[in-house]
């Protein structure tokens, strides 16, 4: 794998910010966009224990899902001030995400501006609240929907690993799913990497970018890019999504939610295993190809 940081810039223009990372679909850090917004004193754990801290969610373990199991479906379920408790007396692998808080604290949307200067587009009755203890890995994955993705750190630091969609085959992606076959957690630990390398030779093709996101700082994930993030420490964000301008881009995001995924879900039911190594053998064979043409292109290239 080759990885570039991503770029870190304190502000910037809406004119620079269409040009250099929208148009271009290039992953950006704006340090100083939420630093005018109420909510970066305002929210802290006591603040969320105190507003939301009765509300039963959903929490995710560290395990990748398997030939049985659907995408998204949650571990356990408890009240959310007890998992914040867990959370903050030390590291735990359990984590929150895709959690509507404004949904239960309606006021907490003034804490926040939508940042409309940069892009259009925000579907704001949506806006998610994700929560990790210390540990806790969100595996390499893509968004279905294929949304703009706007991602403020709060608390705490998160390493963020990011790849373009079209990396998909050098990723070993799964058919008819958004996830990877390949666990990348502790990936910048070399053995462990080179391990993953011998089993997944196509990942060394992979052209991505990596940074820590720390508190206050937005991260601009362009629609359709893979990601994977590890909590350094306990902390929380919050994702804004803006829907892609363009009729395609639309509809390949809604094709992703009510029929690719649908379908998937009913094949994991009703043949979880073939449907597994059906899935495991489409993906090697295209990673085996995306050998095999970077091999001829540098065979050529001599």
């Amino acid at each position: 794998m080759k990885l570039t940081p991503v770029n870190k810039v304190e502000d910037i223009t809406h004119e620079d910010f269409k040009q250099k990372y929208y148009d271009s679909m290039k992953p950006l850090v704006i340090k100083g966009l939420s630093k005018e917004w109420p909510a970066y004193n305002k929210w802290n754990w006591n603040y969320f224990k105190e507003v939301v801290g009765e509300t039963n969610v959903a929490v995710y373990n560290n395990i990748k899902n398997d030939a049985y199991t659907p995408v998204n479906k949650a571990d356990d379920r408890m009240r959310f001030g007890d998992y914040l408790n867990m959370v903050e007396k030390g590291p735990v692998g359990l984590r929150i995400f895709l959690f509507n808080i404004f949904q239960h604290a309606p006021q907490l949307v003034n804490d926040f501006i939508w940042p409309e200067h940069l892009m259009n587009g925000f579907v704001k009755r949506f806006p998610m609240l994700f929560v990790g203890g210390a540990g806790s890995v969100t595996h390499m994955h893509f968004d279905i929907d294929l949304s703009h993705i706007i991602h403020t750190q709060f608390a705490g630091r998160k390493r963020v690993l990011l790849f373009p969609n079209e990396e998909q085959f050098n990723l070993y992606r799964k058919p008819w799913e958004v996830m990877s076959f390949v666990d990348f957690e502790n990936y910048s630990d070399k053995d462990k990497n080179k391990l993953q390398l011998e089993s997944f030779p196509a990942l060394g093709l992979a052209r991505g970018y990596e940074t820590i996101l720390e508190h206050g700082e937005t991260l601009f994930m362009p629609a359709g890019y893979w990601h994977h993030m590890e909590y350094l420490d306990s902390g929380f964000a919050m994702s804004l999504r803006a829907m892609q301008p363009s009729l395609s881009g639309k509809i390949h995001g809604a094709w992703n939610l009510f029929g690719m995924r649908t379908i998937d879900t009913f094949m994991k039911k009703t043949a979880p295993l073939w449907w597994y190594n059906y899935k495991k053998s489409k993906t090697f064979s295209m990673a085996n190809n995306q050998l095999k043409e970077h091999l001829q292109y540098a065979i050529s290239a001599d």
